[in-house]
């Protein structure tokens, strides 16, 4: 795997590997946007992450940075060697680059949430959530439901792998992650190009 990338900051993660793959199609059910506030995490991330993602048949493994402080949430993602997406969200505005070469299907706001989902207090996440649709958990796993339905469902093993399944939208991510004190001595620091800014919805 190759040592990580730069960033501004950002998984999906899930759906820019899904845009990457093949069309996708469309959403049977809209998933509820979260953009919780970075500070809401409750602590520090700075992970290096190897995801890899199944699409019906289709597979892409893809190489990602990410960080979170109380400030921001930031992420970088490369694939085949070439960077695809940086988001950086403050809790107000989402900033994001992405490759030509990316089909517009791809959103930052849908990779936010996903990392979000992941990684975020279920606390925080359940008070965002907008009527009909609840989120639970237990011990790894947590589940997001809308009239007792699962749509979005992420286990985390003891060693901090994590796997994502996205009824919604059809994918599987499998995400495994190195702290960057452990791969600092792999590290390497690409420029990263300036980002566009788009106001949150």
């Amino acid at each position: 795997m190759r040592a990580a990338l730069t960033l501004a900051r950002g998984a999906t993660l899930a759906l820019l590997m899904a845009a990457c793959a093949a069309p996708p199609p469309r959403a049977r059910i809209v998933l509820p946007t979260l953009q919780l506030a970075p500070a809401s995490l409750g602590r520090t991330l700075a992970l290096q992450q190897r995801l890899d993602f199944a699409f019906g048949p289709e597979r892409r493994a893809l190489d990602a940075l990410l960080e979170v402080d109380a400030q921001r949430v930031s992420l970088a993602v490369q694939a085949l060697g070439r960077s695809g997406v940086t988001l950086s969200w403050d809790g107000v505005t989402l900033a994001q680059t992405r490759a030509d070469w990316l089909p517009a299907a791809v959103r930052g706001e849908r990779v936010l949430d996903d990392l979000q989902f992941v990684y975020w207090p279920l606390d925080a996440i359940r008070a965002a959530l907008p009527p009909g649709w609840q989120v639970d958990g237990e011990g790894g796993t947590r589940n997001l439901r809308h009239d007792g339905t699962v749509w979005l469902a992420a286990r985390m093993a003891d060693d901090g792998t994590v796997t994502l399944e996205n009824h919604a939208d059809g994918y599987r991510l499998t995400v495994r992650s190195v702290s960057l004190d452990a791969a600092a001595a792999h590290r390497v620091e690409p420029t990263m190009p300036a980002p566009t800014r788009e106001r949150a919805a």
